[in-house]
């Protein structure tokens, strides 16, 4: 036997082990649904937005339910420059005003929203993309930030403009789809009692969706190895108190903050596991589903016997 076919001896037995080692995950999580907050490094560079959405299309083949949710603020931030938009952030968010809000509509809902549909359609799967005005699937408020006056020390609102905060979530739109063997990819954009338009953060969007589902895994797919504690090693399980005490004394801090509480919220909210992982990693999401130690890191109830 040569040696170019003892390699390709060893590369079919290599396949056909993995195919082995994820027979129990598909049989364990057939019908069961995730939430997958799509974003980040992955979702920029063209290879690895092809290889998740041929993950998701996997995912949906095996009987998973999987429900799509985006961010774009990079892509927010190149047009608004585009067209001479003046904005700004507080907090980590983006101050929206009424032309800034209509900006983002158009390229979350539109462009973004779109192409990553058409990349799962390409792929095999059946996708359709909305937005949370559409069906009223995510009805929102105005969201509000306090912040101590520096010379008072009085606690002051901010005004951050149309960025919202879910206040409800119809999970009936997003089990429709499912049951239609649809894959839904959504737009982190809310509708306000009025009708007003909210831009939500797409972290804080998948957390209520997964709360609302009550979906087995919320998967955030990030530009990090995972939770790193001080020392820099990847922290691989944490419960929410322990994830509250890694922002306590500052191990997490900055835009990680804000994933770990979405994390803990849909914990603590009937999701069976939450999942920081590295959008970087080509198949991410299927080394975390279909093998033994998965990868990132996961955030669950004490007690919890991990999905």
């Amino acid at each position: 036997m040569s040696d170019a076919t003892k390699k390709a001896r060893e590369d079919q037995l290599q396949i056909a082990a993995t195919l082995s080692e994820a027979l129990p995950y598909m049989r364990r999580f057939a019908g069961c649904t995730f939430v997958i907050k799509f974003g980040g490094h992955a979702m920029g560079e063209l290879s690895l937005s092809d290889m998740f959405a041929r993950d998701v299309v996997l995912l949906k083949q095996v009987g998973i339910n999987p429900v799509v949710v985006h961010g774009g603020g990079p892509q927010i931030g190149s047009m608004l420059d585009r067209l001479k938009i003046e904005s700004s952030f507080v907090q980590g968010l983006r101050v929206t005003d009424q032309a800034t809000v209509e900006i983002v509509e158009m390229v979350l809902a539109g462009s973004i929203n779109k192409q990553i549909a058409s990349a799962i359609n390409r792929a095999g799967g059946t996708a359709i993309g909305l937005s949370g005005k559409d069906g009223h699937l995510i009805r929102a408020r105005r969201l509000e930030r306090r912040v101590p006056d520096p010379e008072s020390n009085i606690e002051k609102v901010l005004d951050l403009g149309f960025v919202g905060a879910p206040e409800h979530v119809d999970a009936q739109v997003l089990n429709t789809l499912a049951a239609s063997n649809i894959i839904p990819v959504v737009a982190p954009i809310g509708i306000g009692a009025e009708g007003e338009t909210y831009n939500i953060n797409a972290d804080t969007a998948a957390g209520a969706i997964a709360s609302a589902l009550g979906a087995t895994k919320l998967m955030m797919l990030t530009d990090v190895e995972g939770v790193l504690d001080k020392q820099g090693n990847l922290v691989t399980r944490l419960t929410p108190a322990g994830a509250r005490a890694l922002i306590e004394d500052e191990t997490v801090s900055g835009g990680m903050v804000p994933k770990i509480e979405t994390c803990i919220d849909a914990a603590e909210s009937g999701t069976e596991a939450a999942h920081i992982l590295d959008g970087r990693i080509p198949h991410v999401l299927l080394l975390e589903v279909f093998t033994e130690h998965g990868v990132g890191t996961m955030i669950v109830e004490e007690g919890r016997v991990a999905p």
